[in-house]
């Protein structure tokens, strides 16, 4: 399953590990997702949802 937000499309970020030696490995952030019964097209659907989208009100709850 993808780490995707249903409503804004913020996905995981990379970038590097970097340890007190310099040794390099890569690394993700993953995006801070919720499964949501929101309300889509009249209806309520299940969506995952990150908590930025949940916390700024651009769904609503069914």
């Amino acid at each position: 399953m993808a780490q995707v937000c249903g409503i804004c499309g913020k996905g995981p970020q990379f970038g590097n590990n970097i340890s007190h030696a310099h040794n390099i490995s890569r690394r993700r952030w993953n995006v801070n997702l919720r499964p949501v019964k929101a309300k889509v097209d009249g209806g309520s659907k299940r969506v995952r949802v990150c908590t930025s989208c949940i916390k700024s009100g651009k769904i609503t709850k069914a």
